[in-house]
């Protein structure tokens, strides 16, 4: 059996890390293109600005806010002939647009992501939507970012939700790929993954348990501790590595679903994954030493464990039906588990689930 696991090609993190920034880009070229959010455009690139000229010539462009087709020609047509190594920095938007526009001008891509709340960073993949901001398509990419790097006092900085949110995405990592792995399923690869894809899911997981509520009090006081970059690269680096070749399986889809539901789009990515994690557990029996041990980390970090907190407190069962539904979709990585799945035992989890939560807060 061919297995296939793929990585970023290099992975910097820590404490003034985009002091670093023009060193790195100078490993690529001496001429950068930078598509920066408006938030670091505006408060970010001033402090770096000196540092980054003393390395590399750059064009700094200010992104604005929609990976969408029109954003990206509009960037690839100002960038194409000008620069040996196209830079990403924001949010993940910008990020996938970066990825976007490096992969239509044939160069290296940077990725350079100020918040720890999702582990698409190192990810051979962007999310491409209207410029409405409604869902259009992805993009699968033939290789990962050349480099990610990842300023720990930036992250420490930003709100603690962002890093909560991102625990939300990487909690999920271990559980899919362990279905995934015991299925033989395929990764993002087209094939199954490597025991080291498994194991650093495996490391994902114990990393946000050990370390989890240290980090969130850590970012809460907006400092950098060892527990909070452990946090950080759990999230955007274990995480990545386990989500892209360990593979998805209901956690993901289940969050998929819920984003029906009109009520869910204001709550982050990570926070409907906790509750699909939170599903997947009574969808595939788990034991309930686990399930509670799931639970307590959840309501220790502050992440939802229950329906209400997604925004879904009156949520009718049709309602979740048709969750239920969206999450049993043909071609959905839900049929990675090694369950019976239907619209119905997806219903009766995410209920299940749901009312676990409610119990726990009632003792």
């Amino acid at each position: 059996m061919i297995r296939a696991t793929i990585f970023p090609g290099r992975y910097v993190q820590g404490p003034d890390a985009l002091k670093a920034l023009g060193r790195e880009l100078k490993r690529f070229g001496d001429n950068a293109f930078v598509i920066a959010d408006p938030f670091v455009f505006e408060k970010i690139i001033p402090s770096i600005k000196a540092s980054l000229l003393k390395e590399v010539s750059a064009e700094i462009i200010e992104f604005n806010g929609e990976c969408s087709d029109e954003e990206i020609d509009r960037l690839s047509a100002i960038a194409k002939g000008k620069t040996e190594v196209l830079v990403g920095i924001g949010g993940g938007k910008a990020l996938d647009t970066a990825k976007a526009v490096a992969h239509n001008l044939k160069i290296p891509v940077v990725i350079v992501p100020t918040i720890a709340s999702t582990d698409a960073p190192c990810s051979a993949l962007s999310v491409v939507y209207t410029p409405e901001g409604e869902f259009k398509r992805f993009i699968f990419f033939p290789k990962n970012p050349d480099l990610v790097l990842l300023d720990s006092k930036v992250i420490a900085d930003a709100p603690a939700r962002f890093l909560v949110s991102g625990m939300g995405d990487a909690l999920a990592t271990w559980f899919e790929a362990r279905s995934c792995e015991i299925g033989n399923a395929k990764n993002m690869t087209g094939n199954p993954g490597s025991m080291t894809a498994y194991s650093l899911a495996k490391l994902c997981y114990e990393t946000l348990l050990r370390y989890g509520e240290q980090a969130k009090n850590a970012c809460e006081a907006h400092i950098v501790t060892p527990a909070l970059e452990k946090v950080i690269e759990a999230n955007t680096l274990l995480s990545g590595l386990g989500f892209e070749n360990g593979g998805l399986a209901a956690a993901h889809a289940i969050h998929n679903g819920l984003t029906v539901l009109e009520e869910t789009h204001r709550y982050f990515h990570g926070e409907k994954v906790a509750v699909g994690t939170l599903a997947s557990l009574f969808l595939t029996g788990k034991d309930p030493a686990v399930i509670d041990e799931v639970y307590d980390f959840c309501e220790t970090v502050g992440l939802p464990t229950t329906l209400a907190e997604i925004g879904l407190g009156d949520a009718t069962d049709e309602q979740l039906m048709k969750v239920a539904s969206a999450s049993c979709a043909e071609g959905e990585t839900i049929h990675n588990e090694l369950v019976e799945i239907t619209p119905q035992t997806v219903f009766s989890a995410i209920k299940a689930a749901d009312a676990y939560g409610k119990y726990r807060k009632q003792e």
